[in-house]
């Protein structure tokens, strides 16, 4: 059996298992990363595709958790300018919920609970005159206006990972940890991987050796855990609550580029957020969740749920017959004992254990907070790992992201005059394409037509300006494997294709992963 040895092995190809797995191997450490699916397969792609505060944790009192969200936001605006961008939001005053003077002292308090360089100040709207009230009924005349950030959550997910492998980790996707058991002060993990996909696999049944590992499993974190209990016959109590937020995509609802947030009667907020240029994105919902983790998907009661909440401001109706593609997720929250699903805790909590062999167990967290929540990982390790280098990951650019120099406010100057010279360079390809692979890909568009010099050489066109260069790209930097992983993790080109052009999609990735079979036979 193959067998391989590291000082840490993180079990989880989410957000938070990825930035553990990129800010260790950058401090010195050997690191292999498990994923049993994709990489962000499950709750990293479900977000709400927003780098925010939370403004809605004030009312609950997690100054603490916005505090920090607000302070990362600054750094994510930094060092992934090409996939994390500011979005304006919109909140109408809705007077029977909360008055106007409370919105605002709440908008001032987000403005201030952390320096912010990169975005602007909240501000009083009229709505009879602002844009944004056009697409609203007529009896919001009073909103709000402040500044967060929108996210590619999958990107995200995948830039790190490939930050990762670059410095020297091992990313393992559609490879799955079976069993996990002490030896002499480490960890011994059993892996299975399934070899028809997961061609990068050593063999279909392998072991690593591990000094320290980190569970990062998400909504799969108990299960881990209790497999690496000292005492099999009486698991650890679990923490975990699984918290299910759905969203629907429909055709545009508004024409300009703000984000609505909403405060519903119930106590939920809702944002509505222009997506991939023709669509309107609407979410998320709060249901406490108890079925099976890989049947996921939003229920009947949910999507006319979130229909209603939108006709509800918007004056262009929608009904469920309206959406055009919907998502669910779980979000694995730490259970900080309260009862209400909307009100539980953002913020993570870690658990190291040692009585055996260490490993760190990650509950919760946010999308927002994934970087800080490694850097509170390493601190955890620093007894384990005397050698751990300095912290560093706030300070270097994600793959892709260096149009603009760190700690400069010009990223938006950076990505025009980027986009200018790749107008130049590549006269050739059509500007919509261009910019597409610019929003995903910034600076490594050059890796990606590093071959190219005409538009023959982008190869065919699979459907939806989808060329070959690009799915060459994404299968080998990207861990693509599937249709799925390409058109709808690193990509949304799934909203604009038939199935037709799906099916050549999966037809084009198989006879890929054919040729590379026969190439290392």
């Amino acid at each position: 059996m193959i067998r391989m040895d590291c000082d840490l092995l993180v079990i989880g190809g989410g957000i938070n298992g990825v930035g553990i797995a990129r800010d260790a191997v950058g401090r010195g450490l050997s690191v292999v990363l498990l994923e049993q699916d994709d990489l962000a397969a499950h709750t990293s792609s479900a977000s709400s595709k927003l780098i925010h505060g939370g403004l809605r944790y004030l009312e609950t009192y997690q100054f603490g958790l916005v505090r920090k969200a607000l302070l990362e936001r600054e750094v994510l605006l930094r060092i992934a300018p090409h996939i994390v961008t500011p979005l304006a939001f919109v909140m109408p005053h809705e007077p029977s919920l909360r008055p106007a003077w409370m919105l605002r002292l709440g908008l001032f308090l987000y403005d201030h609970l952390a320096t912010r360089q990169l975005l602007p100040g909240s501000s009083t709207l009229d709505l009879t005159q602002h844009p944004a009230g056009l697409a609203l009924h007529s009896r919001y005349r009073k909103g709000f206006k402040y500044f967060d950030a929108r996210v590619d959550d999958a990107r995200l997910v995948v830039l790190n990972a490939i930050d990762a492998k670059e410095r020297g980790a091992q990313i393992f996707t559609r490879s799955r940890c079976v069993s996990l058991t002490p030896e002499q002060g480490q960890w011994r993990a059993q892996i299975d991987s399934n070899l028809a996909l997961a061609s990068d696999a050593p063999a279909a049944v392998w072991t690593v050796d591990a000094k320290c590992v980190v569970n990062a499993a998400g909504a799969w974190v108990d299960q881990l855990h209790s497999q690496t209990s000292a005492q099999p016959t009486q698991p650890p109590q679990s923490h975990l609550r699984l918290i299910k937020g759905s969203h629907i995509i429909v055709k545009r609802l508004f024409e300009h580029d703000h984000a609505y947030i909403f405060q519903h009667h119930d106590g939920r907020i809702v944002f509505a957020i222009p997506y991939e240029n023709e669509f309107s994105l609407i979410g998320t919902t709060d249901v406490e969740f108890h079925g099976e983790l890989q049947d996921m998907h939003i229920s009947e009661a949910e999507v006319d749920y979130l229909c209603a909440l939108s006709n509800h401001f918007f004056q262009r109706s929608i009904s469920p017959a309206d959406v055009l593609f919907s998502y669910a997720g779980v979000r694995a929250l730490y259970d900080d004992g309260r009862q209400d699903a909307k009100s539980i805790a953002r913020d993570y909590h870690l658990s190291l254990e040692t009585h055996i062999a260490p490993i760190v167990h990650v509950y919760g967290g946010k999308i927002t907070t994934y970087r800080k929540l490694a850097l509170d990982v390493m601190d955890l390790l620093k007894g384990i790992f005397p050698q751990l280098g300095p912290a560093w990951t706030a300070a270097l650019c994600l793959p892709g992201g260096d149009l603009a120099r760190i700690g400069d406010a010009q990223a938006d100057l950076g990505r025009l005059q980027f986009l200018s010279s790749c107008r130049e360079k590549y006269h050739f390809v059509p500007d919509h394409v261009l910019q597409r692979w610019l929003a995903h890909y910034g600076t490594r568009i050059q890796h990606l037509l590093r071959d190219c010099h005409q538009l023959a050489d982008l190869g065919k066109e699979i459907g939806a300006n989808l060329f070959e260069c690009e799915l060459h790209y994404l299968c080998e930097v990207e861990f693509a494997v599937t249709a799925e992983d390409v058109l709808w993790r690193r990509s949304k080109l799934g909203l604009r294709m038939g199935q037709q052009e799906v099916l050549a999609v999966e037809k084009w990735l198989v006879q890929y992963r054919s040729s590379r079979k026969n190439k290392t036979a």
